[in-house]
C-alpha cells in the first residue's frame, strides 16, 4: 500500500478547500509517477489520520477522484489508481474534435497551434 503522508503536504491555513488540495496532490503523484497504475491506496480513515484531515474530507478527494477516473474502488479490497490516466481519452477525443474544426476552417497545423500556445497563455 502507498504511503501518501510521506509526500501529501496539507496546508491547514489555506483559504482553499483541504479535500481540493489533496485532490490535486493525487492527481499529480499519479502525473508524476509517485502513484503507479494499480497502486492501492490507504482507507480513507488511514490517510485521514496520517495527514490530520477529517475522514469526510478524504472521502470527498476519493469520490471526486473515482468520479473522474482517476482511482477506483474495488469493493473491500480498497481504492486504486486507475489503471489507465482518463486524461489521456480525454484530450485524445478533444484533439481530435479541436482538429477537424481546424481542418475545416481551412486552417493548418503552425496556425492551430498557435492558437493552442494562445489559450494557455
Amino acid at each position: 500500500m502507498t504511503k501518501l503522508g510521506d509526500w501529501v503536504n496539507i496546508d491547514h491555513r489555506t483559504s482553499g478547500p483541504l479535500f481540493d488540495q489533496l485532490r490535486t496532490q493525487i492527481i499529480d503523484g499519479v502525473r508524476g509517477g509517485r502513484l503507479p497504475p494499480g497502486a492501492r491506496l490507504p482507507t480513507v480513515r488511514e490517510l485521514a489520520g496520517q495527514l490530520g484531515l477529517a475522514v469526510n474530507t478524504v472521502a470527498r478527494a476519493y469520490r471526486e477522484l473515482e468520479a473522474a477516473g482517476v482511482l477506483e474502488t474495488r469493493g473491500r479490497f480498497g481504492t486504486f489508481v486507475a489503471r489507465v490516466d482518463p486524461a489521456d481519452s480525454a484530450m485524445a477525443t478533444a484533439a481530435n474534435t479541436y482538429v477537424a474544426a481546424a481542418k475545416a476552417l481551412g486552417i493548418g497545423k503552425a496556425e492551430a497551434l498557435r492558437y493552442v500556445e494562445a489559450a494557455f497563455g
